[in-house]
């Protein structure tokens, strides 16, 4: 089968790339831009002809999305562009998907939801997004579900890897660099290492699993814990233990965009349905930050 992964510079772009070599699937890797030593089909998914036809083109059986506007605070100031790639895009690709009789794995977002429960979120909870990110992804999941496709939406939160810009790579920079820093404490989720959330689509794809299994999942590494903690041991792994971090409130760094205080996501379905177990989160993190050294 032949598999176009979208966004394919990205955090979980990247680690799809790596998983691919493992693969008896043809994987075709496309982004708007090609990097330097990268195979990559250069493809805007804001021109629906333009993905019909590259869908056509080669044949392809399964969509990957890893494409998305992921910057929250901006997103604000540039919701009609988050709308053009969080929803219209999506919404092209998912009609592709309906015409050629593909299957869609889109990668939504903890932020279609309020942020304001105490249990974890399960795929059937009620949405309400409280900023233009969440509001535009949510619009992509609906494209996608009105489609007609085959699909399988997987929600996930706190993204991070040895690629890109993340949290991760920021606070290990900051804590080596810095005596003291403050993090909040009143927002809560669960890190999701970018290379995990890639080998739970790969499982899907790989072993054919989304036969039968349609729908929307939630997934992100087990555990809970808040930025703060997640900051602690991320100085702890890392060896940066001279730096002081300390507990603040949110309110004590103003967004534009009121981001979730809870945000752990139910990952039950998930398990049952596909049968695998999720690593937990500082073990993913341990692992993430080895590769990371290993780079230097």
């Amino acid at each position: 089968m032949n598999i176009l992964v979208t966004g394919a510079n990205g955090q979980l772009g990247n680690e799809m790339r790596n998983l691919a070599l493992k693969s008896g699937h043809n994987f075709i890797f496309s982004d708007i831009t090609e990097p330097d030593g990268l195979s990559t089909l250069v493809l805007d998914i804001t021109d629906k002809d333009m993905i019909l036809d590259a869908v056509r083109k080669y044949e392809i059986g399964c969509i990957v999305n890893c494409a998305a506007y992921t910057n929250v605070d901006k997103a604000e100031e540039q919701e009609e562009l988050a709308f053009r790639l969080n929803a219209s895009a999506v919404g092209n690709l998912a009609q592709a998907a309906y015409v050629t009789g593909a299957l869609l794995v889109h990668i939504s977002t903890d932020y279609v939801f309020g942020g304001d429960a105490c249990l974890p979120y399960r795929e059937t909870d009620r949405t309400n997004p409280t900023g233009a990110y969440g509001r535009t992804k949510l619009a992509g999941e609906k494209a996608v579900e009105e489609s007609g496709c085959r699909y399988i939406i997987i929600r996930t939160a706190w993204l991070y890897s040895p690629y890109g810009n993340n949290f991760v790579k920021t606070m290990l920079r900051l804590t080596s660099e810095r005596d003291s820093l403050n993090v909040v404490f009143d927002q809560v989720g669960t890190p999701t290492c970018a290379a995990d959330l890639a080998y739970a689509v790969f499982d899907i794809i790989e072993n054919g699993k989304a036969a039968g299994n349609e729908g929307i999942y939630h997934f992100s590494n087990e555990g809970v814990c808040s930025w703060y903690d997640f900051t602690k041991v991320i100085a702890e792994l890392s060896g940066n233990t001279a730096c002081k971090i300390t507990p603040c409130h949110s309110s004590e760094f103003p967004s534009k965009v009121k981001r979730p205080s809870f945000s752990v996501l139910d990952k039950t379905k998930y398990k049952n349905t596909f049968g695998m177990e999720v690593p937990y989160w500082t073990e993913s993190l341990r692992k993430c930050i080895e590769k990371i050294k290993s780079a230097e």
